[in-house]
């Protein structure tokens, strides 16, 4: 007889999802349809001067670079970052299909963001998110690869909904 503490060990080591990263596809019916659910779902979250994810225009701006994560013809998930300045860029809109939560997808996605970043000279990385019970799973994400508590940044003020963290990708 297996232990739940076995399943559930083995189901924690399951392999990566293969990811195919592509940039763009703001068009794509799929991404626009996970990006409103993101939308949706930060809208019940915190009060609107609280939340801070970027809608199909703010991503459409030239210093935001959008990655959408795809496995065949099916969305698993995306992620941005915003550069802010010659050194400095925000990730955004990080969200993983329902489909493919809990399969590596938001790992991959955040390690192609960082590669694409220090590609342009970015060395740091810095991200805003909610401080609520909703977001502890990416919060613990986050501090596993690395990000650390820091104070806002950018037009960022202190904000009791909101979690600053950053993190040195490139010296």
């Amino acid at each position: 007889m297996i232990s739940i503490k076995t399943r559930q060990l083995a189901k924690e080591s399951k392999e990566m999802t293969q990811l195919s990263m592509k940039k763009g596809g703001l068009e794509h019916p799929a991404v626009i349809r996970l990006l409103q659910d993101h939308l949706d779902q930060m809208a019940g979250t915190a009060p609107p001067e609280s939340r801070h994810a970027l809608d199909l225009s703010g991503l459409k701006q030239s210093d935001v670079h959008f990655y959408g994560a795809w496995v065949g013809d099916d969305i698993a998930g995306c992620g941005a970052f915003k550069v802010l300045n010659n050194d400095h860029a925000e990730v955004k809109s990080m969200k993983t299909a329902t489909e493919f939560l809990r399969q590596g997808v938001a790992g991959q996605v955040l390690a192609h963001l960082m590669t694409e970043a220090r590609s342009l000279g970015i060395k740091r990385f810095s991200l805003e998110t909610g401080s609520m019970g909703y977001f502890e799973p990416a919060r613990a994400m986050y501090q596993r690869l690395g990000f650390e508590l820091c104070a806002p940044f950018g037009n960022y003020n202190e904000d009791p909904n909101s979690v600053f963290m950053t993190k040195i990708i490139s010296e």
